[in-house]
C-alpha cells in the first residue's frame, strides 16, 4: 500500500546533486504560471542564476535583489510530483532555506469570493508524493501558516484560514469526496500543498503557503467563476506574485 511507502531506514538510490558553488538566495518563490513568470522577469529586473532541466526543457531560476536581500523564483508545473521534484533540485542548485508556494485553488465554500486569499493550516493527503516523505496520516500540518497569516494581517490583505485538500486527480473530485472534505473544514482543493510540506519537513526546509480562491465546487454544478480571457483574480494574475514577493521580503527578515 502507498501508505506503507515512507522509509527513513535506508538511503535513497538517487539524490539531488548539490551545487558546490550554489548562489545564495534568502527566499525562493514557486509559480505555476508562464504569464506570471514573464511579468516578474520584466517588472522586477530579475536575472537568471541557475536552471532546472527536465525532458520538458529548462526552467530558469531567477533572482531579484531587493533591500539587501536576494529573492529567487522559478516556474514549476502543476502537481505534487513535479513541484516537489523541482523544489528538491532548486534547493540543490541554489543555497536557500525558505520557499514560498502560491497559486490558484478550487474553492469548497461559496461564501469565499473569487480571488480572495486562503492560508492553509493543514493539508489532506489525497496524493502520493507525501507518503514517501512522511509517515502515513490523513493530514499534514502546514507549519508556517501563523507566519503567513500575520503577514496578511499586517499588510491589510483579507484572508481566510482553514484546511486544504491536496489531490492528484482533479477529474476525480467526486461529490461524495467533496462533502467529506468540506465537513472536515477544508476550504480549498489543490495539487501540491501536502507533498510540498512533507518534502520540506523531511529536508528541513521552511515552507510558506497561500492560495487564491478560484473555481467553485460548492454549487449544484461546477462553476469556473471566470470569463473567457480573464486574467485578474485568476492563477495568472501577476498581482498574486506581488503578494508572494512581499511575503518573501517579510520572511527573509525573520
Amino acid at each position: 500500500m502507498i501508505t506503507d511507502s515512507f522509509d527513513d531506514r535506508s538511503p535513497a538510490i538517487i539524490n539531488p546533486k548539490k551545487n558546490e558553488n550554489a548562489p545564495k538566495a534568502d527566499v525562493c518563490i514557486l509559480t505555476f504560471s508562464h504569464l506570471i513568470e514573464k511579468a516578474a522577469v520584466e517588472n522586477y529586473g530579475a536575472e537568471r542564476i541557475a536552471a532546472l532541466r527536465s525532458a520538458g526543457g529548462e526552467a530558469p531560476i531567477y533572482a531579484i535583489d531587493h533591500n539587501g536581500k536576494t529573492i529567487a523564483f522559478f516556474k514549476t508545473t502543476v502537481g505534487a510530483p513535479a513541484a516537489v521534484g523541482f523544489t528538491e533540485e532548486a534547493a540543490a542548485a541554489i543555497d536557500c532555506q525558505k520557499f514560498i508556494l502560491f497559486g490558484g485553488a478550487g474553492c469548497l465554500d461559496k461564501e469565499i469570493a473569487r480571488g480572495k486569499v486562503m492560508v492553509p493550516t493543514e493539508a489532506y493527503r489525497d496524493e502520493g508524493t507525501s507518503y514517501h516523505y512522511a509517515p502515513a496520516a490523513d493530514y499534514i500540518k502546514v507549519n508556517h501558516a501563523p507566519v503567513v497569516a500575520d503577514f496578511m494581517q499586517q499588510s491589510g490583505i483579507p484572508f481566510v484560514l482553514g484546511k486544504t485538500w491536496t489531490t492528484d486527480a482533479f477529474y476525480r473530485e467526486t461529490r461524495n469526496n467533496f462533502e467529506k472534505r468540506r465537513a472536515d473544514g477544508c476550504l480549498s482543493v489543490e495539487m501540491e500543498c501536502a507533498g510540498m510540506q512533507a518534502m520540506c519537513d523531511f529536508r528541513k526546509l521552511d515552507l510558506y503557503v497561500f492560495f487564491t480562491s478560484g473555481d467553485l465546487l460548492d454549487a449544484p454544478e461546477w462553476d469556473a467563476r471566470v470569463k473567457p480571457g480573464q486574467i485578474k483574480d485568476t492563477q495568472h494574475d501577476a498581482g498574486h506574485f506581488n503578494i508572494a514577493f512581499a511575503l518573501a521580503d517579510y520572511v527573509a527578515r525573520l
